[in-house]
């Protein structure tokens, strides 16, 4: 039996970082009225909307272009900080995780090409 894919773990992480900030993203709803101009129909649209895409993309994480659509939100979460600035300082927070996550997929992809890593042993019961 083959060793297991330590990419397919780091996915799961992927998965779940996507799950608590479409729920972090969610809740603003209770804070935005507020702040600023409070909830507005296109403010609550946004933020439903990108809560949303966020599960989705979640479970899209498996795919090739899973992170591609992972980080493509994020941006979109910044950016929607000019509608609701609540977004754009959670988007900033969000982003600097996300950037640590990918220097923890960076650093696995280096010592898996350099095969650094252990290799699972299946004993058989």
């Amino acid at each position: 039996m083959t060793a297991p894919d330590p990419m397919k773990g780091l996915r799961g992480v992927f998965a779940a970082t996507l799950t608590l900030e479409a729920i972090v993203v969610a809740l603003s709803l209770l804070v935005l009225a507020k702040f600023g101009e409070g909830a507005t129909p296109l403010g609550v649209g946004v933020i439903t909307a990108l809560a949303v895409a966020m599960v989705v993309a979640a479970g899209l994480q498996r795919r090739p272009w899973g992170l591609h659509l992972a980080l493509g939100l994020q941006v979109v979460m910044i950016a929607c900080g000019l509608l609701v600035p609540a977004l754009g300082v959670m988007g900033v927070v969000f982003a600097l995780v996300w950037g640590g996550l990918l220097l923890l997929r960076r650093d696995l992809a280096g010592k898996m090409a350099r095969g650094e890593l252990p290799s699972q042993q299946v004993r058989d019961p």
